[in-house]
């Protein structure tokens, strides 16, 4: 089993390719691997409780740990408490630490 961190800074409303990313994430852990999201800049506005963030619910629910960048919130005006079910709030402090584990693979999309 490895572990990824997948960082997303789209917004998939402007970019096709962003759910081809998410199938991946979803992917991963099928194949029994560890995997946290983290959602960035504009890739937050997907974590909204909205009819768009089904499919970030169902990865969620798969076992992805889906996570989205506080400040990238705040700078939105996106309160946690507007997240959808499974998606939480974290600091860049997670990816460091996720950086930090030789173990964990890194990709940015």
């Amino acid at each position: 089993m490895a572990k990824y961190l997948m960082i997303e800074s789209r917004d998939p409303a402007q970019y096709g390719d962003v759910a081809y990313y998410y199938d991946l994430a979803h992917g991963l852990v099928r194949e029994g691997n560890e995997v946290t999201l983290y959602l960035v800049q504009n890739g937050v506005f997907a974590a909204r409780q909205s009819p768009r963030a089904t499919r970030l619910f169902d990865i969620a629910r798969a076992g992805v740990r889906v996570v989205a960048d506080d400040f990238s919130l705040r700078e939105r005006g996106i309160a946690a408490d507007t997240l959808a079910a499974n998606i939480r709030p974290a600091s860049i402090e997670l990816v460091v630490d996720l950086l930090a584990d030789k173990a964990t693979r890194a990709m940015w999309h």
